[in-house]
C-alpha cells in the first residue's frame, strides 16, 4: 500500500513515479522507485567494489602457502594445511554474515560494517609484516630465509589474517546477494538482467583476482611482501569508500527475523503432533498480504517431507486456541514456514555434493602453486612467480562466461522447448564436475611429467625441474571453465531456490560449500601423509616433492569427484523446484532449474 501511495503522488507531477514490484526500499526505508534506484547504475557500483575487494582479498590469499614456508618456515604439508584452514574459516564466518543480514542487520549494513572489519584487519597485517616479521629486511623471497619469530609476533599474525577471514567471510555471501536485490524480478526486463548479473559478478571477482595474481603475485614473490599487503589495503579501503559512495542508489529488502526461531517452531511443532494424521485440507495458512509486508512471497505447498506438515495441521485445540484469539507460534506454523524449512533441506543434499568441487577448486591456491614452484620458472630475464599462474584461471573464467552467454546458452535454448532457456543450473553445476574431473587427470599427467625431469638431490627444490611451469595452463584453465558451471551456476541456484526472507543464506551455501571444501582438503593431505610416510617413506607430499608423488594424490581427487558426480547425478535427478505463489513473471524460470 505504501508504494501505490508513493505512486499516486506521481500523478500530481509531469511524470509518474513507478515503484518496484518486489517490496524492495531505498535507504530511506520509502518504496524503492524504479528510475531512481536500482539496476545497472547500482549494481556497476556492486561490481566494481567486488572487484576492489578481490583484488585486496586475494592480494594476502594467493601467495599466503609461499608466505608460511618463506617468511614463517612452515614445510609444504603443514603451509598447505594452515593455507585451506583459513580459507575455509572464511567461508565459515560467510554463515554468520547470513544470519546477522537476513535476521536483524539487512544486507547494506551488513556489507558496510564487515567491509570496515576487513580492511582493520589488511591494516594489521600490513603493519605487522612490516614491523615484526619481515627481519632481515628484505627476506622472503627465493634466496633469503627469515628468522625465527616469538609467539607475540605468530600471534599478532593469525589474529590479523583471520580478521581478514572474518571481514570478507561476512561480507562475500551478502554483497552478491544486494547486488541481485538491485534487480525487480517480477519486472521481464529487469529479470533477465539479474540472472546476468550474476555471471558479470564472478566475472569481477576473478579479474580482481587476475591483478592480484599477477602484480601483486610478482612483487610478493620477489620478497615485497609489506608493498604487496598494503596495496590490498588501499584496495579495501577504496571499495568500502565506493560502497558508501552508492547509497542512495540501492535497493534493499527489509529483512525477516531470526530464521533458527521459525525453523525450530516448525520441528517443535511437528513433534507435538507426530501422532496427528494430515489432512492437505485442514492446513494452516496466512493471507498473501499479511505474509509480503517483508516483500516475501508465500510458498505453494508441497509434498515432501510430509511429517513437517504437522506444524501446519490444525487440531481441534488449535481451533479453540484460535477462537479464543490465542495463537502459539510453537504449536501451529503457517504452511508457508513449514515450506521455508523444507526448501533449505531439499537443498542439503546438493550442497554436499559440492563440497568435493570445492576440494578440487582449493588446490590451486596450494598445492598447484607448490607444484609450479618446483618446475621451471625462468624465461629469458625473468622470474615467473608460481601464483601467478592462476591468472590462466582467471582469463578461462573470463573466456567461458562469454562462450556460455553468448554461443552455447542460445544454441541449447534453440535445440530445445522454446520455454526452456538453455542449460538449467543443475545441468551446468553437473558439467562443471566432468570438467573437474578432467582438470585433476592432466594435474596428475603433467605431475608425472615433472618428476620426469626433476632432480631428487635438491635441497628447496624451487625450480628444480626442466619441465617449464607453461605445462601448468591447461589445468588452470579446466579449474576456471569449471568455476563458470560449477559457481556461477551455484550462486543463481541457490539465490533462487532460497525462500525469499533466506536469499543471503543461500548465497552462504554456496561460500561454505568452499569452505567445507578446504576442511576435507586439509584433512585429506593429512591422512594422506599420516598413510604415505609408513615404513619411513617420504609420503606423497613431502618438503621435497621430487621424492614424493603428489600425481598419485591428484588421481585420488579425480576418483573421489567421479564418486561424487554419480551421487550429485541422482540428487539432481530428485530434486524438485521451489514453488511460489504468482506475483508477475520469473515462475516459469523457478520451474527450469531441474534435470
Amino acid at each position: 500500500m505504501a508504494c501505490l501511495e508513493v505512486c499516486e503522488e506521481g500523478k500530481f507531477k509531469d511524470e509518474k513515479e513507478e515503484c518496484t514490484l518486489d517490496g524492495t526500499v531505498d535507504w530511506r526505508g520509502q518504496p524503492a522507485i524504479k528510475a531512481k534506484t536500482g539496476n545497472w547504475i547500482a549494481g556497476i557500483i556492486i561490481l566494481l567494489n567486488q572487484g576492489l575487494a578481490t583484488l585486496a582479498f586475494f592480494g594476502v590469499g594467493v601467495n599466503l602457502v609461499l608466505f608460511l614456508t618463506r617468511v614463517l618456515q612452515q614445510n609444504n604439508a603443514d603451509a598447505a594445511n594452515s593455507v585451506s584452514k583459513w580459507t575455509g574459516t572464511v567461508y565459515i564466518f560467510s554463515l554468520i554474515g547470513a544470519f546477522v543480514s537476513d535476521s536483524y542487520w539487512g544486507r547494506y549494513k551488513t556489507c558496510a560494517i564487515f567491509q570496515v572489519i576487513f580492511v582493520i584487519g589488511l591494516m594489521s597485517l600490513s603493519l605487522s609484516s612490516y614491523m615484526f616479521l619481515i627481519r632481515p629486511k628484505g627476506c622472503g623471497d627465493k634466496q633469503i630465509r627469515c628468522g625465527p619469530h616469538s609467539s607475540l609476533e605468530n600471534g599478532l599474525f593469525y589474529v590479523s589474517i583471520y580478521l581478514v577471514a572474518l571481514g570478507n567471510g561476512g561480507y562475500q555471501p551478502n554483497i552478491a546477494t544486494f547486488g541481485a536485490d538491485q534487480f525487480d524480478e517480477e519486472d521481464p526486463k529487469e529479470g533477465h538482467s539479474k540472472v546476468a548479473f550474476f555471471s558479470y559478478f564472478y566475472l569481477a571477482m576473478n579479474l580482481g583476482q587476475l591483478f592480484s595474481n599477477t602484480v601483486l603475485g610478482y612483487f610478493e614473490d620477489e620478497g615485497m611482501w609489506a608493498l604487496g599487503f598494503w596495496a590490498s589495503t588501499g584496495s579495501a579501503f577504496a571499495a568500502l569508500v565506493l560502497f558508501l559512495v552508492g547509497t542512495p542508489r540501492y535497493r534493499s529488502f527489509n529483512q525477516s527475523g531470526n530464521p533458527l526461531c521459525r525453523f525450530s517452531q516448525v520441528i517443535v511443532a511437528a513433534t507435538k503432533k507426530w501422532s496427528v494424521d494430515v489432512s492437505a485440507d485442514n492446513l494452516y495458512d496466512v493471507d498473501g498480504e499479511d505474509y509480503s509486508t517483508n516483500g516475501n512471497r508465500k510458498i505453494l505447498h508441497t509434498d515432501e517431507f510430509k511429517f513437517l506438515d504437522k506444524a501446519a495441521y490444525v487440531t481441534t485445540r488449535d481451533l479453540n486456541d484460535q477462537k479464543q484469539g490465542i495463537h502459539n507460534p510453537w504449536r501451529l506454523c503457517p504452511i508457508t514456514q513449514v515450506e521455508e524449512v523444507k526448501c533449505i533441506l531439499k537443498l542439503l543434499p546438493i550442497w554436499l555434493c559440492t563440497i568435493i568441487y570445492s576440494l578440487v577448486f582449493t588446490q590451486m591456491a596450494s598445492l598447484f602453486v607448490e607444484q609450479g614452484a618446483a618446475m621451471k620458472t625462468t624465461i629469458p630475464n625473468f622470474t615467473i612467480p608460481p601464483a601467478s599462474m592462476s591468472s590462466f584461471d582467471t582469463l578461462s573464467v573470463a573466456l567461458f562466461i562469454f562462450i556460455y552467454r553468448r554461443v552455447i546458452d542460445p544454441l541449447v535454448g534453440r535445440m530445445r522447448k522454446k520455454d526452456i532457456k538453455g542449460l538449467t543450473e543443475l545441468e551446468r553445476m553437473g558439467i562443471g564436475l566432468v570438467i573437474a574431473i578432467m582438470a585433476m587427470i592432466v594435474a596428475g599427467v603433467v605431475e608425472c611429467y615433472r618428476l620426469k625431469y626433476a632432480r631428487s638431490d635438491c635441497t628447496h627444490c624451487e625450480g628444480s625441474s626442466s619441465l617449464s611451469i607453461f605445462w601448468q595452463v591447461p589445468q588452470y584453465a579446466l579449474i576456471g571453465a569449471s568455476e563458470v558451471f560449477m559457481y556461477v551456476s551455484q550462486l543463481e541456484f541457490f539465490n533462487a531456490q532460497a525462500p525469499d526472507g533466506l536469499k543471503s543464506f543461500g548465497s552462504a551455501l554456496c561460500m561454505t560449500s568452499i569452505s567445507f571444501g578446504n576442511y576435507v582438503s586439509s584433512l585429506l593431505v593429512t591422512m594422506v601423509m599420516k598413510i604415505s610416510t609408513e615404513h619411513h617413506m617420504p609420503g606423497w607430499i613431502p618438503g621435497n616433492l621430487n621424492r614424493g608423488h603428489l600425481d598419485r594424490f591428484y588421481f585420488l581427487l579425480a576418483g573421489l569427484t567421479t564418486i561424487d558426480l554419480i551421487v550429485y547425478m541422482v540428487c539432481a535427478r530428485l530434486y524438485k523446484c521451489i514453488k511460489l505463489e504468482g506475483k508477475g513473471v520469473g515462475n516459469n524460470e523457478l520451474d527450469q532449474c531441474g534435470v
